[in-house]
C-alpha cells in the first residue's frame, strides 16, 4: 500500500488517467446496469425528442435514447479497439522479433510484405479489405489489423536489432541457450516496455478509425449501437437535431484524449532515461 501511495504521488496525472480508464472499462462492462433504456427499444412516439428531464441527451429517429446507445456504444468500442491491438500486438512484436534475430531471407520475407502493407495508404487500405469482405464490427478490425501490425513488426525488429547484440545475449549464446529461450527470456521482455506504450497509445487510434469505417458504412451496421453508426444515422439531420452528432462525437474525443495522454505519460514512466 505504500509503494502504491509513493507511486501515485510521484505519478499523478498518469494515476488520474489510469483511474478514468479504468473507469470507461467500468462502464462498459456494466452498460446493462448503467443504461437507463434499452439502446435498441424503438418509439416512434418519441422520435427527435431534445435533452429533457427523461432523456438527458435526446432520442434518435427511432425514439431510442440517446445516452443508453452511447454507454452500449462505449462496450463496443472499447472491446473492438482492444481486440484489435491484442491482435496486431502479439502478430506484430513476434513477426518483427523474429525477423530481427535471425535475419536472413526470414527477414527479407517479413520486412518485404510490411514494405508493401505500408506502401498503401492505410485508411484506403482497410476500406478496400473491409469492402470485400463486408460491412461489420469484424470485418473492419480484420480489415484494421491487417494494416496496422507492419508498426509493430518494424518497430520489434528493430529493437531485435540492437538488443541481439548486447552482451548478456552473447553470454547467453556462448552457454548453449537455445534461440528460442533466448527471445523467450532476454529479447522480448527488454523490448516490450517500448512496443507497450505504442500499444497503449493505438488504443484512441483504433477507436478513431473503427468509428471511421462506421460512419463510412464499412463497420457497424444498424441497430448496433455504435458511435462512428450513430455519426453516420445523425447527419442526415444535422441542423435539425445536432444532438444526434454532437454528443457521441464528444464520447468518441473524450474517450481517444483520456487513451492518447495515458500512453504519452506511460512513455514517460517506462523511459529508461527517467530511471
Amino acid at each position: 500500500m505504500r509503494r502504491a501511495a509513493v507511486f501515485i504521488k510521484e505519478h499523478k496525472q498518469f494515476s488520474f488517467l489510469a483511474f478514468l480508464a479504468l473507469l470507461l472499462i467500468l462502464m462498459a462492462i456494466l452498460a446493462q446496469y448503467i443504461a437507463p433504456f434499452s439502446p435498441y427499444e424503438s418509439n416512434l412516439t418519441n422520435a427527435f425528442k431534445p435533452p429533457n428531464e427523461v432523456n438527458w441527451l435526446g432520442t434518435d429517429k427511432l425514439g431510442r435514447d440517446m445516452l443508453s446507445r452511447i454507454i452500449y456504444g462505449l462496450r463496443v468500442s472499447l472491446t473492438a479497439s482492444l481486440v484489435l491491438v491484442v491482435v496486431v500486438f502479439v502478430i506484430g512484436t513476434i513477426l518483427g522479433t523474429v525477423a530481427g534475430f535471425y535475419g536472413g531471407i526470414l527477414d527479407g520475407i517479413i520486412m518485404r510484405i510490411s514494405d508493401m502493407m505500408i506502401s498503401f495508404p492505410g485508411m484506403v487500405l482497410a476500406i478496400a479489405v473491409a469492402g470485400i469482405a463486408g460491412a461489420s464490427v469484424t470485418n473492419a478490425m480484420v480489415a484494421l489489423a491487417a494494416v496496422s501490425w507492419t508498426k509493430y513488426a518494424r518497430l520489434a525488429r528493430s529493437l531485435a536489432l540492437k538488443i541481439r547484440h548486447k552482451d548478456y545475449i552473447y553470454a547467453a549464446q556462448l552457454m548453449g541457450t537455445r534461440n528460442l529461450d533466448i527471445l523467450r527470456q532476454h529479447l522480448i521482455p527488454n523490448a516490450l516496455p517500448t512496443l507497450i506504450v505504442t500499444g497503449a497509445a493505438d488504443m484512441g487510434t483504433m477507436i478513431l478509425e473503427l468509428a471511421g469505417l462506421s460512419f463510412l458504412g464499412f463497420g457497424a451496421q444498424p441497430p448496433l449501437a455504435e458511435w462512428g453508426l450513430m455519426l453516420n444515422e445523425g447527419r442526415a439531420y444535422m441542423f435539425d437535431c445536432p444532438w444526434l452528432m454532437i454528443f457521441p462525437g464528444i464520447a468518441i474525443c473524450a474517450v481517444v484524449v483520456v487513451f492518447n495522454l495515458l500512453g504519452d505519460c506511460l512513455r514517460d514512466i517506462l523511459d529508461p532515461r527517467q530511471l
